[in-house]
């Protein structure tokens, strides 16, 4: 069981240990796609050190009991990228890894979005975009009425900001002073329809939460330094304004010709594409160029 001080679930894990981890995520999306014929890996590739970051060092919880009353609550609101926390709830314990061998076939548990009904460690079944901000609300009023320290953490894609109810929670949010709660939107700067400043704009985006009354930090998000160091600032749950992490992040960051590329939002790798893939996440983040820069 974790421990109140919100770092590692009582591990003492290093950058190089997490920045293995998200090298993981990035290798296990790969061959979960291979299994269903097609994935999301871009999505998943620019979350994959805040993924490793929150559950390796940060959140409170605890694998054995995975409905513990006390865990820390974590809304995957951009549900697409499931498939990069499916393989690290397994390594932590929640199931056997070997359940994703069957991933999105019949009968399998884990599908393209998560089910919280079916698999330990999923605190919301996430699927048509926009929800998770207020789902993570309703929980973290929940934890304040049953005097309870979790914080509740939501992590969004910067394209389903475009749904009103995303800024309907951040109202109420300020409202209610809710500092338990925790906001990350992963600003990968692209969705589906293509580049969110010019499908629907949401820059000033740091300003705009600021004005619904929330604390906000705009960082790095795949620098491991800066992402543990902003987590462990992050003050306890209580009244206050509740607290957003907006992280820069490229989509498909870790696989070149997927970094900042519309093409790759769905899609699955065979063959050479496929190894060549592989091997480049395996040697590590290289410089982010971009092209005709």
């Amino acid at each position: 069981m974790t421990t109140d001080n919100h770092r590692g679930h009582g591990r003492n894990v290093s950058e190089d240990y997490l920045a293995d981890r998200a090298k993981f995520i990035r290798l296990e999306t790969l061959r979960l796609t291979r299994i269903a014929g097609a994935g999301h890996y871009s999505s998943t590739f620019s979350a994959a050190e805040l993924f490793s970051a929150l559950y390796y060092a940060h959140l409170r919880f605890d694998p054995s009991n995975p409905k513990w009353p006390d865990r820390d609550r974590f809304i995957l609101s951009k549900g697409h990228a499931a498939i990069g926390l499916y393989p690290v709830l397994a390594d932590l314990g929640f199931y056997e890894a070997s359940k994703l061998d069957d991933f999105t076939r019949l009968g399998s548990s884990f599908g393209d979005h998560p089910d919280m009904k079916k698999i330990p460690g999923i605190d919301f079944s996430s699927g048509s975009l926009g929800h998770g901000l207020s789902v993570a609300l309703g929980i973290a009023l929940a934890g304040r009425m049953q005097g309870r320290s979790y914080r509740t953490y939501c992590m969004m894609g910067d394209g389903e900001l475009n749904e009103g109810q995303i800024w309907e929670a951040a109202m109420a949010a300020g409202h209610f002073k809710l500092r338990g709660l925790v906001g990350i939107v992963d600003r990968n700067q692209l969705s589906i329809d293509g580049p969110t400043e010019k499908v629907m704009s949401v820059e000033p985006l740091a300003d705009r939460f600021a004005s619904f009354g929330w604390d906000v930090k705009r960082i790095d998000g795949h620098d491991l330094k800066v992402i543990l160091e902003t987590l462990d600032g992050l003050a306890p749950a209580g009244e206050g304004k509740p607290q957003m992490i907006i992280a820069d992040t490229i989509k498909g960051r870790g696989v070149r010709h997927m970094e900042l590329s519309l093409d790759w939002h769905v899609g699955n790798l065979v063959g050479a594409d496929y190894e060549e893939a592989f091997e480049e996440i395996s040697q590590g983040l290289k410089p982010f160029v971009k092209e005709n820069a």
